[in-house]
């Protein structure tokens, strides 16, 4: 049901708030949006651009990093080439595995780190305007692992600061960005509407949310710990990189891993004194990036220590960094010596390595253990890297590999414009068109491993290592409810010629294989191509051409097995990732929202102004609107908006989002 406050509403909320008498009409027309099979559902909002900006047209040419046009060599065949044909041998269940499965893993596994100075391009500007291709891109993920997992913070997280309201009611504003820290990012204030509009959003699709400990929330009393609680809450970071706090002058020279332990104790000992606090045992660290090890913070005793009041344990890394070109930082990396890093199991697994003991000792605390922030590299990742089907490739299988390490989750890192890496990226703000939001390959990648895991919760992975452990060809297997149910394959190598192809034959041991079975192919024609990416026949777009719904026809494509020689044979192309299904496919029903959008005269509404603007038992054209675009009033929100849950279900419901449900749109 339709949930728009994080503390969970009840239906007397929905009638005391909004006046109804009757709240099953007002409930009708959004339960159907969880109902129905396949259905689409239409934002429609008018009076309104978004971001309050005038519509432009796109530039033709920007130097902007997240549309950097760079395309790297593939590297060359490997000397010697891997075999192009071999055998994985699987038990049929998975108590016949000797050793090696992972612990049981969601399909949320991977989820977007969101780095908090970019909120406003990315979710809204404010509880009353939710981005459409947004919503559809977390929905295609939840209906494939149940819900979606996304931590805001990053950088800005320490030094946001709370403020009741701003200019234009926006839930976010920025200041000049802090020179101590390398990735310039700016810092954030503010307001209670933020976590409205992370309401909002769980209350269309099943997000659920890391934040971080934001100043405000260092005060366990104030209205912001207490409202921001709820279902939707998994969990509150209590730093972000404590280990990099001395080198950006954020702490002196001598702070360590036992200061870090104290300053946590001292958060713990002040919601433990407040009656007040909804959530007592939902505090992620120590979130440390490899300056120190997460040995060093263990070895304080914090687990022990803190154990009622943890929730999970996290760290973050990135494989290596870009800084130099931008900030001077550190030493120049040139992307094409970097490429062929990417392109191969090794780099898995060494990032894995050195969080295998950490890993452990979180299983015998019985905590989670999450990689909270990681990408291809800092400072915005590589160009021709991160935004490449290679970088893709490398994307899923760091992901699998994480899992089959006893990582519970993992947070791919996203930010604005300036970045090479980013799952998803809003337009710029000179373009209010819904369908111009680029998509990242890794975004793929986090789709992937959605339908790696499922959503039974009870997916376990395995490393195979076959192929005589070939680098260039990974493969995986998944057991689902205790039986073996997909085989996950790589193809890391790009070879037009079509000589690296490889057949994997797939042979049950206690077991036999079924009369066939589905594929499901990860697709472009080289690791460096950005374009052509395509995942079952279907792709979301090219850059700036995004809503975050699938383009064309999906293809599954079914292999008949020999269920007499016990053997089905399953193609992998040069370069490809190959997803089989031993047993039939959960459909996947998507619940998208369509684009229509009145604002004046561009991407006209399917719902008449008049109807629209006195549905919900409101009129909203008797509302005075604050303009923030040049020439028209009918821009701005609402004047007058007040950052409370009556304000925002109110605006969001009676200003903004009428619900059109049509099968077959």
């Amino acid at each position: 049901m339709l949930n728009p406050h994080a503390a969970g509403g009840l239906l007397k909320t929905w009638q005391s708030i909004l006046g109804y008498r009757n709240p099953t009409m007002l409930l009708f027309s959004l339960w159907s949006l969880f109902i129905l099979d396949v259905a689409t559902a239409s934002v429609t909002v008018y009076g309104q651009i978004p971001l309050g900006i005038t519509s432009a047209a796109s530039p033709t040419a920007t130097v902007a990093a997240a549309y950097n046009d760079t395309v790297l060599q593939p590297p060359p065949v490997p000397d010697p080439a891997p075999a192009t044909s071999f055998t994985l041998t699987l038990q049929s269940v998975n108590t016949s595995v000797s050793s090696g499965l992972s612990i049981p893993i969601k399909g949320t596994f991977y989820g977007f780190s969101v780095e908090m100075s970019v909120i406003t391009q990315l979710f809204g500007t404010n509880s009353s305007f939710v981005q459409v291709p947004l919503l559809n891109l977390l929905a295609n993920i939840q209906e494939r692992a149940g819900a979606v997992h996304v931590r805001i913070g990053g950088n800005t997280q320490e030094f946001a600061y709370y403020v009741p309201t701003l200019p234009e009611n926006r839930a976010i504003s920025k200041e000049k960005a802090d020179t101590n820290n390398p990735t310039q990012t700016p810092a954030v204030i503010y307001t209670m509407d933020l976590f409205y509009l992370l309401s909002n959003i769980s209350s269309l699709v099943n997000v659920k949310w890391y934040i971080g400990k934001f100043p405000a929330l260092c005060s366990p009393s104030s209205s912001l710990a207490r409202q921001s609680s709820g279902d939707n809450l998994l969990g509150v970071q209590v730093g972000n990189e404590p280990d990099l706090y001395s080198a950006h002058q954020h702490r002196n020279s001598s702070y360590s891993p036992q200061n870090y332990a104290n300053e946590f104790g001292e958060l713990v000992a002040a919601l433990a004194a407040d009656v007040n606090a909804p959530v007592k045992s939902n505090l992620i660290g120590p979130s440390v990036s490899g300056t120190w090890t997460p040995e060093m913070v263990w070895d304080t005793g914090f687990i022990s220590q803190y154990t009622d009041s943890l929730t999970a344990l996290s760290v973050e890394h990135y494989p290596t960094d870009n800084c130099f070109p931008i900030y001077g930082i550190g030493v120049f990396h040139d992307p094409q010596t970097e490429f062929s890093d990417y392109l191969n199991h090794t780099s898995s697994v060494a990032l894995c390595a050195p969080y295998l003991n950490s890993t452990a000792i979180a299983q015998a605390a019985g905590k989670p253990f999450l990689m909270f922030e990681t990408n291809s590299a800092s400072c915005g990742g590589f160009p021709g890297i991160s935004d490449s089907f290679g970088g893709a490739l490398w994307a899923l299988d760091y992901g699998l590999q994480m899992a089959y390490s006893n990582f519970s989750g993992a947070m791919l890192h996203v930010g604005g414009q300036n970045v090479f890496y980013n799952p998803f990226t809003a337009p710029p703000t000179n373009v209010s068109k819904y369908y111009e939001w680029t998509v990242g390959a890794v975004y793929y990648s986090a789709l992937i491993s959605a339908e790696v895991f499922g959503k039974t919760n009870t997916s376990q992975i395995i490393d195979l290592h076959g192929n005589d452990g070939n680098i260039y060809t990974p493969q995986y297997a998944i057991y689902e409810n205790g039986a073996v149910a997909r085989v996950a394959l790589f193809n890391y190598i790009t070879d037009p010629t079509g000589a690296s192809n490889y057949t994997a034959t797939i042979s049950i041991a206690g077991g036999t294989v079924p009369s066939s079975v589905q594929v499901k192919y990860f697709l472009s024609d080289s690791v460096s191509t950005k374009n052509n990416i395509t995942w079952a026949g279907q792709t979301l777009g090219t850059a700036r051409n995004v809503d975050g719904r699938f383009k064309g026809d999906m293809n599954v494509v079914t292999i008949a097995c020999n269920t007499g020689a016990n053997t089905c044979l399953i193609p992998v192309p040069a370069p490809a990732f190959a997803l089989v299904f031993l047993t039939p496919e959960e459909d996947i029903a998507t619940v998208t929202f369509s684009t229509s959008v009145y604002t004046n005269t561009a991407n006209t509404a399917t719902v008449a102004a008049s109807v629209l603007a006195t549905s919900n038992g409101m009129s909203g054209k008797d509302w005075e609107l604050g303009s923030t675009s040049p020439g028209s009033n009918k821009n701005g929100v609402l004047r007058g908006y007040h950052a409370n849950f009556a304000g925002a279900v109110v605006t969001a419901l009676a200003l903004i989002i009428c619900i059109e449900l049509a099968l077959g749109q």
